[in-house]
């Protein structure tokens, strides 16, 4: 068998033709997993920042979310108040005039109307009235008639205090509206406060003033009282035990007082009968254990209400009332369950504590009864 040899160059040229060939496909193997490598690197990377911030926006979103609401989104009115504090509210305005009488030394308020008043009733309106009095002393206080269902009233009311005009500097002027309420507590609607250094009574003053938001003054202590009712229909015979006091506000400038109690029997706003226990000297905690009784036959029982007030008694000068408070089936409270206890146990006394109340609010109460 013949042997054929391979020329060098030919073997030659298959090997360079190899090696070129096994290059390229190592720069092309090279190539792709390289350029693989980094896109899959770059992808990766780019999805890894998609999702990174997408959290930190969403987290951040929730954050806010809790914690306030975006700033475009707010009542620029809201933004306001923020910046101003609480946003003032509209309390309407009174026209009022002051007049001083030198001759006589008295201080003429003269109230004329209101206006502008905001609604406390459901109905969209109030029932407004004035209290006038003189501060610290508060010793005097009048009042306007009620004018129902307006927001404009007229009132058209003067009052009068006899005051010299050398004390008058150090007193302040309280015109204070109110929006009168059957069925419970009176609402303070605003008040105009008018220190009298301030003005200069030397000619007539009538002007507008806007309201302000009324201080809530506590309610100053009066002090308790205890008494017992028994009430038995066959005899149609009603009977009141006071039996003692405490706590009751000094009146005299000693820090006592001489305190003795009124018991009115009243219907319709009408004084039926009226009875009163002894006077205990010099004390805040009298004891009386007085007992009184009163004709109210089985169907009257009903319609009647029995006021006790306690009163400091002056031996010269007018007896001044502590504090009242008054018990039937129109009252409220302690006073409407005392009085039911009574009826739900016939012939048997039952005694109950009371706390006093200032004199013109339970007269409003009883006085609203007539109407």
């Amino acid at each position: 068998m013949p042997h054929c040899a391979v020329p060098p160059w030919a073997l030659a040229t298959i090997v360079i033709v190899a090696g070129l060939l096994i290059l390229c496909c190592c720069v092309c193997v090279c190539k792709k997993c390289c350029g693989k490598k980094k896109k899959g690197k770059k992808g990766k990377d780019k999805g890894k920042a998609q999702i990174n911030m997408k959290d930190v926006k969403d987290l951040g979103k929730s954050y806010i979310d809790k914690v306030q609401p975006d700033v475009e989104d707010l009542d620029p009115s809201l933004l306001e108040g923020r910046k101003n504090g609480k946003e003032e509210e509209k309390l309407g305005k009174l026209q009022y005039s002051l007049d001083y009488d030198f001759q006589n030394g008295q201080l003429i308020v003269g109230l004329i109307q209101a206006a502008d008043l905001p609604a406390l009733d459901i109905g969209g309106t109030s029932d407004p009235y004035v209290k006038v009095y003189l501060l610290p002393d508060k010793k005097k206080k009048f009042e306007t008639k009620v004018h129902r269902k307006t927001l404009n009233p007229s009132f058209n009311e003067s009052f009068t205090f006899k005051i010299p005009y050398a004390e008058l500097g150090g007193k302040t002027l309280v015109m204070a509206v109110y929006d009168f309420d059957r069925f419970s507590k009176h609402d303070a609607i605003g008040e105009i406060q008018i220190p009298m250094n301030t003005v200069d009574l030397a000619h007539v003053i009538e002007e507008w003033r806007d309201l302000q938001s009324a201080e809530k003054e506590e309610q100053e202590k009066l002090g308790d009282i205890c008494f017992s009712l028994r009430y038995v229909p066959t005899a149609g015979k009603l009977t009141v035990i006071i039996l003692e006091a405490k706590n009751l506000k000094k009146m005299d400038v000693g820090g006592l007082s001489d305190p003795y109690v009124k018991i009115h029997l009243m219907q319709n706003g009408k004084r039926l009968k009226k009875k009163k226990t002894t006077i205990k000297k010099n004390t805040l905690n009298p004891y009386y254990n007085e007992s009184f009784s009163f004709e109210v036959p089985f169907e009257q029982i009903q319609k009647v209400q029995v006021v006790v007030t306690v009163l400091d008694y002056d031996k010269l000068g007018k007896n001044d009332p502590i504090g009242k408070v008054f018990v039937g089936c129109n009252a409220t409270g302690t006073e409407l369950r005392h009085w039911s206890d009574m009826l739900a146990n016939p012939r048997r006394p039952i005694a109950q504590w009371h706390t006093l109340q200032p004199e013109e609010d339970v007269d409003a109460a009883l006085g609203i009864r007539t109407s």
